[in-house]
């Protein structure tokens, strides 16, 4: 009885922070449980679940970036360019486990070009990673020719469309990363070094905090998780297509911004960035349920990201 009690206090505090995106979580489910019937069967609970793992991988990442002041928009790019280089190698050596290892070291290798560009070519984030995102989706297109890769074999869907329990095989490896990345963020040096280099990078200089290598580092981070998110995907529809993860970007730069992350950096946390996720899961879920134009649903994303900053500025102001 002691230790369960003393497992919720550890959450509690946990959550603390997050009252505010807890009650929108709440008001968002009452809302929409009362147009479908179905929205909160345990069913559709874990579809959502299973829906946001791609976007909650890779918001972890972006967190990284945003903690230490910068931005990195080429995420959908380089997750589709990671998913085809993951199906390339498994249909040519038959190999799952190099397949994922190549979408990874593409991920690395992005994810290096853009920190590198930023740090030591003195190229603000948003630009590299606005090229990167048209040259890494061009590379895929002109790798497949424009045309989806198929012919993966059946075994490897285990990640994207499998179950263990009920639960979605691509839910549990984004909460394993999610509880990953707490760890690393919120118990290690590491973390607070992060957020030290994005609320005051000359002090943080006179910390001995050596920023241009941790801000390289948080790039290769978010180009990490895009592989893993690429992977998920590849996984799941047994097929790369070079136009896969389009506007990916909008979905995790909403749940990391709507977590409480400022885009100045040195402020965020992964249990904000995860009820953002959700959130935006949320949301997408219950408008599909209504019907709603998914041209719609990207003026209601829009609105969120726009009233997130707005009501973050206004606070800090207070």
């Amino acid at each position: 009885m002691d230790q369960n009690k003393s497992t919720w206090n550890k959450i509690a505090k946990i959550l603390k922070g997050e009252v505010g995106l807890l009650l929108i979580l709440v008001i968002l489910c009452v809302l929409f449980s009362f147009s479908s019937k179905y929205f909160l069967t345990a069913k559709n609970i874990l579809n959502v679940t299973r829906q946001i793992s791609v976007v909650l991988t890779i918001a972890i990442g972006m967190l990284c970036v945003i903690l230490v002041g910068e931005i990195d928009l080429s995420v959908g790019s380089t997750a589709a360019l990671a998913g085809i280089a993951c199906a390339w190698v498994i249909t040519t050596t038959g190999s799952q486990s190099m397949g994922m290892l190549a979408a990874i070291i593409i991920g690395i290798a992005v994810g290096s070009f853009n920190g590198v560009m930023t740090v030591y070519g003195r190229i603000p984030s948003f630009i590299v990673t606005l090229a990167s995102m048209g040259i890494i989706r061009g590379i895929g297109l002109v790798w497949t020719q424009g045309k989806p890769f198929s012919g993966l074999p059946e075994s490897f869907s285990f990640i994207g469309a499998k179950h263990i329990l009920g639960v979605p095989v691509s839910s549990i490896v984004a909460v394993i990363l999610l509880i990953i990345g707490y760890f690393i963020l919120h118990k290690t040096k590491h973390g607070v070094y992060l957020k030290a280099i994005g609320a005051n990078s000359e002090a943080a200089t006179l910390s001995t905090i050596p920023n241009n290598r941790y801000k390289v580092l948080s790039f290769v981070i978010v180009g990490m998780m895009c592989a893993i998110g690429g992977v998920m995907t590849t996984s799941k529809l047994l097929t790369a297509s070079p136009t896969a993860c389009t506007g990916m970007e909008m979905d995790v730069l909403s749940a990391v911004i709507l977590g409480g992350a400022s885009l100045s950096g040195g402020i965020g946390t992964i249990t904000g960035t995860a009820l953002g996720a959700l959130i935006i899961g949320i949301i997408n879920n219950g408008m599909n349920m209504l019907s709603i134009s998914p041209f719609f649903q990207q003026i209601v994303k829009g609105a969120i990201i726009l009233a997130a900053v707005l009501l973050k500025r206004k606070n800090s102001k207070a």
